[in-house]
């Protein structure tokens, strides 16, 4: 963690500390205050200090012994709050009486304990301040720009070195070279800005660099300069650089008394010198600096992509073996470790001039090169400068984002990230700083933006309405941040059981098998415990005999759980459970001793019903208890959610409640749901139609919602949503599961909608003619939705949309879509419309179409697309790139390119694959 978030952290609960418990304990005061005061000293210098830690090694010291004082202190004063819980939970009667009596004793005696750490710890604080004092001019230096030591100015000044390739490493620099020389030499005559934008070591400087030299380039810009602006800079110092290079390229003396000049008169002659045409050209791996820097000027960014696997391996191979082949037995112990470089060119160039000095015949060498790779990193001279361009980039971190970062080290190579399970851990984590205005998800989410556009993220996983759900890290920066994080004890991985793990662990992620972990090994200070691609049978009690009274974030997703382990009701600080997609499949009373838990997440598990102690739980953000289940005879899902007793209304800090039941023989959680004004997400389940009045007399009062999912209690039973006079304002998401006797008269009114889900609503009127005014609807389903025979799309309807799908229109015999209509479509499916004899009429107009799919369409349907047909409408889909026809077979479903004959642009049968879960989730 940074050391700056760390002590902030700290004092936080310091500060509550001195208030509230030490002046119950005579004569402790100063020692607390003491140790408050040298962290608040210690705080102003340590976001500098974080910043510089690589590149010094007494201050790397420094850090390291302030990082477990804090944790020291940390586990202290939560012991302390541990104590005082347990003081407050005593039964009734003589009982009651005599155990309080014996616990005082206890506590008193433990109370005195931490104390007598509290000033073991400031004794420790006063003999590091010492180093402190000593370590004062390096930070002042530093804050005045002028670094701090020979190695720190070596680290920067050598940036532009280490990302300078050689001419013969230059693969695939062909094509974006010829686009920026493009953009440079073409345009307007004012100023004009190109960015290059990719994350460190993919070659951007290097690419701007040839660029730069360009022939074409150096004739249309008779005055260039190349300046490199480091982290440190001084504009003075630059623009003087640049005066001095553009003089010389056009063989004048500089302007007498240059050196001397200020700030103003320096930009006066830049500008002179560049007052006509201009260019200028940026490299950088922030997207919101290539962004922002076409504001005052036209700016056009470049975004420089990976190489190809093709153009990797040509890298690999010229500088691995020169001029020679690859040997065939290493050929797959090469790709397994080219496959890590992820088309980093600086990678390739540096892991392949560590592998050109193996022995060929050492295969065990080369294969260690590959599955090592961390360490290579860290100790293979070889590596320092690829190690120095990715540790850049965590460096140019702000310091709120640096613990974030790091705690994604707990996932697993190859690993998509959810989104919202790394937000959900990051707020009981405590990194997420409150912002006036924003909830502390949004906070978190601005975060992951931020940490996407650096570079540091890829996304793995959108949805059709544009949101990131999924992310990954390159492989090479997870190398880096694991290694960051285990030399400061913030995270440990156990994933081989020869692993040397720190004595105090805080955070523990088990890989693969519960094997790696080391017996009797002490987790008496673990806050955080992670499960990852775990086979074998998991029992917390016997894995972890001694119990881990501080955790605060317990994650068993997928693992191999059958039952609730009782234990973890006595986890006072526990924030975060999932039992997700476990078997787990009751929940115990005692649930309410969690006071803590702000997200309970049994998503795909087996519980069915939530004991009524869980409204006890009053800091709950999050709680989803929902499953889904595949219906053999469609790809829809059926929703299953919980039953609840008691007024759900209590948990006044739900953001998200999914799913729960409605079908319990009154109105009452219906009223009490209007009560969660902080809901952002809510599915119900089970809806009768005399549910509608009281449910839509709470929907008008929750005004931050956003996503909406109402689901009847069968088929047939009536959805009654219209006495909903203002629905919520922000809503972007609605799944409407029921019958409608007409479409709600509020959805047209919601213009921030993006995703309109309608199923089993058997409209008698074309609800299209409502809904394509619609004007952000991106993604909209309809199954069973409409009776009538004809489907009629205008021109100037569904601007936006990008994904149609419709199933089961049982009376549907023609679809019609006009010029104009759908203009930004990419996907259609059509699905089980029995009487539907030909493709919509018009299809030809959807320009943009890329997928075309149909499912247990009737064989006469699919026939007329065949070219030999005399009625072929062939001709009508060919601009389509993708045509599928899918049937359900044998319980899983059959996915088949359509054999459309020879035309070019249809593929061929057994060229296009789809798994089975992109099929299952279709409509979830």
């Amino acid at each position: 963690m940074a050391a700056e978030s760390l002590v902030s952290f700290l004092l936080d609960k310091l500060a509550s500390f001195v208030e509230n418990e030490i002046p119950l304990l005579k004569g402790d005061r100063q020692e607390a205050l003491f140790l408050r005061g040298e962290l608040e000293r210690t705080r102003a210098l340590l976001k500098i200090a974080d910043a510089l830690e690589e590149s010094d090694e007494e201050l790397k010291v420094w850090l390291k012994q302030v990082r477990e004082i804090v944790y020291e202190t940390e586990d202290a004063l939560d012991e302390y709050r541990l104590l005082q819980a347990h003081d407050q939970c005593h039964g009734l009667g003589l009982y009651g009486y005599l155990h309080k009596f014996s616990c005082c004793i206890k506590s008193m005696k433990a109370r005195s304990r931490i104390i007598s750490e509290l000033n073991c710890i400031n004794s420790r604080f006063k003999n590091i301040s010492e180093v402190h004092e000593r370590l004062l001019p390096k930070f002042t230096r530093a804050e005045q720009g002028s670094g701090i030591t020979s190695a720190g100015n070596t680290w920067e000044y050598r940036r532009g070195d280490a990302l300078l390739l050689d001419k013969t490493d230059l693969v695939g620099m062909d094509e974006p070279k010829q686009k920026l020389v493009e953009w440079l030499v073409k345009g307007g005559y004012g100023r004009e800005v190109v960015s290059v934008l990719a994350m460190g070591g993919m070659g951007k400087t290097t690419l701007a660099k040839q660029v730069y030299d360009d022939p074409e380039v150096k004739k249309h810009f008779k005055r260039r300069a190349w300046i490199t602006v480091s982290q440190s800079f001084k504009m003075e110092e630059l623009l003087r650089d640049m005066i001095h290079q553009i003089y010389s390229v056009v063989s004048r003396p500089v302007p007498e008394g240059l050196d001397s000049m200020n700030k103003d008169r320096l930009r006066r002659i830049v500008k002179d010198l560049l007052q006509k045409r201009s260019r200028i050209i940026l490299t950088t791996r922030n997207a919101d600096v290539a962004s922002s820097s076409g504001v005052e000027s036209v700016g056009k960014v470049y975004n420089l992509k990976p190489l190809t696997p093709e153009e990797s391996w040509q890298l690999f191979s010229r500088k691995t073996f020169q001029l020679n082949e690859c040997p065939s037995y290493l050929k797959e112990i090469c790709q397994y470790t080219l496959k890590k470089c992820e088309g980093l060119p600086l990678a390739i160039v540096a892991i392949s001039g560590v592998l050109a000095t193996k022995d060929k015949r050492r295969t065990d060498e080369w294969n260690m090169v590959g599955r090592s790779l961390g360490a290579e990193i860290d100790g293979n001279d070889k590596l320092q400068d690829l190690k120095k361009v990715l540790w850049l980039s965590f460096n140019d971190l702000p310091f709120y984002l640096r613990s974030c970062f790091l705690y994604l080290s707990i996932f697993p190579e190859d690993y998509c990230i959810e989104q919202m399970r790394v937000i959900r851990l990051w707020i009981a984590e405590g990194f997420i700083e409150a912002k006036e205005g924003k909830t502390l998800e949004e906070v978190a989410e601005d975060y992951l933006n931020e940490l996407l556009n650096r570079g540091l993220l890829q996304v793995a996983g959108t949805t059709t309405d544009g949101r990131v759900k999924l992310y990954r890290i390159h492989d090479l920066l997870r190398e880096i941040i694991m290694s960051k994080a285990r030399d400061q004890n913030f995270t440990s991985i156990a994933k081989d059981h020869n692993m040397t793990r720190p004595d105090k662990v805080r955070r523990l992620a088990i890989h693969n098998s519960l094997q790696n972990i080391q017996e009797n090994r002490s987790v008496s200070r673990l806050r955080s415990l992670f499960i990852f691609r775990v086979v074998e049978k998991l029992y917390i009690q016997r894995l972890f005999p001694g119990g881990f009274k501080l955790l605060s974030v317990l994650d068993l997703q997928n693992a191999r759980l059958n039952k609730f382990p009782m234990d973890i009701v006595n986890l006072y600080y526990l924030k975060y459970l999932s039992f997700r997609s476990t078997k787990v499949k009751t929940i115990p009373s005692l649930i309410r001793k969690l006071q803590n838990l702000e997200t309970l997440d049994l998503k795909h598990s087996r519980v069915t019903e939530l004991p009524v102690e869980i409204l006890k739980l009053q800091r709950l953000r999050h709680l989803l208890v929902y499953h889904f289940e595949l219906e053999s005879y469609e790809y829809f899902h059926s929703r299953y959610g919980f039953k609840v007793q008691g007024n759900i209304g209590a948990l006044r800090s739900l953001q998200k409640l999914c799913f729960i039941e409605a079908n319990q023989g009154s109105d009452t959680i219906m009223l009490e749901l209007g009560k969660l004004y902080q809901l952002r997400r809510l599915g119900i389940v089970k809806l009768r139609k005399e549910d509608g009045k009281s449910l839509c007399s709470s929907l008008t009062k929750l005004t931050n919602l956003r996503a909406l999912s109402l689901t009847s209690i069968e088929e047939e039973e009536i959805l009654d949503l219209q006495h909903l006079s203002s629905p919520p304002p922000l809503i972007q998401r609605v799944y409407l599961r029921g019958r409608l006797e007409t479409l709600p008269h509020w959805i047209p009114s919601l213009h921030g909608l993006v995703r309109l889900s309608l199923k089993w609503s058997r409209l008698m009127d074309d609800p299209l003619v409502l809904l394509q005014k619609l004007p952000n609807l991106v993604h909209l389903e309809l199954l069973q939705a409409f009776e009538g025979d004809t489907l009629y799309f205008g021109t100037g309807g569904f601007k936006k949309l990008k994904v149609l799908g419709l199933d089961e229109f049982s009376e549907l015999r023609c679809m019609q879509v006009e010029a104009g209509a759908m203009p930004c479509v990419e996907k259609l499916i059509i699905q089980r419309c029995e009487l539907l004899k030909r493709v919509p009429i018009g299809i030809e107009y959807l320009t943009n179409l890329k997928v075309l799919e149909f499912f247990d369409m009737p064989e006469e349907f699919i026939q007329t697309l065949r070219p030999d047909d005399n009625q072929s409408d062939y001709w009508k889909v060919a601009h389509i790139p993708e045509v599928y026809s899918t049937y359900w077979r044998e319980g899983g479903w059959e996915v088949n390119p359509l054999d459309l004959g020879d035309g070019e642009n249809f593929p061929r049968p057994g060229t296009i694959t789809r798994r089975d879960h992109e099929l299952q989730s279709r409509w979830k």
